[in-house]
Order: C-alpha cells, then sequence, then structure tokens
C-alpha cells in the first residue's frame, strides 16, 4: 500500500488505518450496500472516507500489481494452463447513466453508458487473467489480451501469450483474427450466419463460472458508480479476492 507521511506542523486529524478502510471497502463489496450507509459502527470510517481510500489506491495501481502477484503465485503452483483462453463480457445495468454530453447516439464509447460490459479473459483452469470495463457497443478484445500482466513464477521468461483464444460470435471479425495471428496466438471465434454446434461451449463454460464468481459479489451486479475508474476498481479487487481464494484452496 503507498505511505502517506503525516505533516509535521499542522498533521490534521489521524489517518484512517489502511487495514479498516481495506475492510470497509469489502464489506461494500460484498454487500452492495451504498457508501454513505457504511455502518459507523463496525469500525471501517466512514463511507467517504473508504471511497476516498479506494480512489487513492486504485490511482496508485494497486490491484493490478496485487493481481498480478497473485497470479505469479498461482503459476508457481501449476493453476495456470495457457494452451487456451476464453473471452466473454457480461452485461450490467448503469443507474447512473451516461453523461449528459454523451447521450447523443454515436459509436464511440462514453464515460458512462447506461449498460456497461464488463469483459473478462480467463485460462481454461484458471480465474481471471485480465478484466475490462467498456461500454454496451464496444467489443474490447485486443486490449484484453494485451492487458495480461507478465506472470512469472517458473523457469524462463514470463508468459502473457496465451496458444489459442476462444470466443463467441460476438468477436466475429476477421481484423481481430489477424490481430490475434500477429500476436502469435491463434483465434477460435464463432462464425455468424452459421449453425449452432461449433463445440466451443465445452471449453466457454469457464469464463461463465468466472462471471458467477464476479456476480457473487453484490455491488458488481449493477453498477451504481459514476465514475467508470471506481467501478474498474471494485471489478480488479473483486478478481484479486478470486484468485486468492483459489490459492487458499490449493492448503
Amino acid at each position: 500500500m503507498p505511505k502517506r507521511e503525516r505533516r509535521f506542523r499542522y498533521p490534521g486529524r489521524k489517518r484512517l488505518p489502511d487495514r479498516q478502510a481495506l475492510q470497509g471497502i469489502l464489506f461494500v463489496l460484498h454487500t452492495g450496500i451504498a457508501w454513505q450507509h457504511l455502518p459507523a459502527e463496525l469500525g471501517f470510517g466512514s463511507g467517504v472516507t473508504c471511497w476516498r481510500r479506494l480512489d487513492e489506491w486504485q490511482r496508485a495501481g494497486v490491484w493490478e500489481r496485487l493481481h498480478q502477484l497473485l497470479l505469479t503465485r498461482l503459476q508457481a503452483a501449476g493453476e495456470l494452463e495457457w494452451s487456451r483462453a476464453i473471452i466473454d463480457s457480461s452485461q450490467v445495468q448503469a443507474k447512473k447513466g451516461a453523461a449528459r454530453r454523451a447521450r447523443a447516439r454515436s459509436t464511440e464509447a462514453v464515460p458512462a453508458p447506461s449498460t456497461t460490459s464488463s469483459s473478462t479473459r480467463t485460462g481454461s483452469r484458471s480465474p481471471s487473467l485480465s478484466p475490462a470495463l467498456t461500454a454496451t457497443n464496444v467489443t474490447q478484445l485486443i486490449p484484453l489480451v494485451d492487458a495480461v500482466p507478465a506472470v512469472r513464477g517458473v523457469v524462463g521468461r514470463p508468459r502473457r501469450r496465451p496458444e489459442r483464444v476462444i470466443a463467441d460470435r460476438g468477436y466475429d471479425h476477421d481484423k481481430y483474427r489477424k490481430l490475434l495471428r500477429k500476436r502469435g496466438i491463434k483465434p477460435v471465434i464463432a462464425r455468424r450466419q452459421t449453425e449452432h454446434g461449433s463445440g466451443l461451449g465445452r471449453y466457454r463454460w469457464v469464463v461463465e463460472r468466472t462471471f458467477a464468481w464476479l456476480h457473487n459479489f453484490k455491488r458488481l451486479l449493477v453498477r451504481y458508480e459514476r465514475r467508470a475508474d471506481i467501478h474498474r476498481a471494485m471489478l480488479g479487487l473483486a478478481c484479486c479476492l478470486v484468485c486468492f481464494r483459489r490459492l487458499t484452496n490449493l492448503g
């Protein structure tokens, strides 16, 4: 966690300990309660304090570094399989709506769309490798692939690329296939206007299971945050918790 030194002169009120602030953030993430309704008697501090601490840690890149560390531990335990990765998205309603200047009909991503698409990329046995948050009408395949951190944990160079990427018809575009092959990845993407029964369902269930894990956190079921980076921070923290539980179950 980033350290903040108190001023020598006029130090002000003592800063809430990081552990208590993190407990308050986890309470909101699990229960879905509004920040202003966080019970003060639990000792977590006020909801505004926890929100500001979450914003501070998101700006400092705490959740990205923690996620990378947990993936490294999973790699060392042999729990990451790089033979294939599955990409999919899940839509959640955004209660705050879009920004006023972005409500005009447009094909570009808006800061806070009325529905939000949470995409994730997961290995065939592993938890989420890289989450992303986009507007509903935006497909984030290549940025999702490039967002995978360098995972160490075994002898050799850090691993960042799977051998294959599996996706449904929503990602059917020759541009994506060319960009994946350029990165040394074999694309396995279902074709539009073809009969069902491609056989990809036997692999894609893994990403649906990952969404089920993430949706156990009530704060992710509906997006109440007006700022996308705050909701992204909650999503990143949830992915860290999923990876941590996997490590804990290994014993």
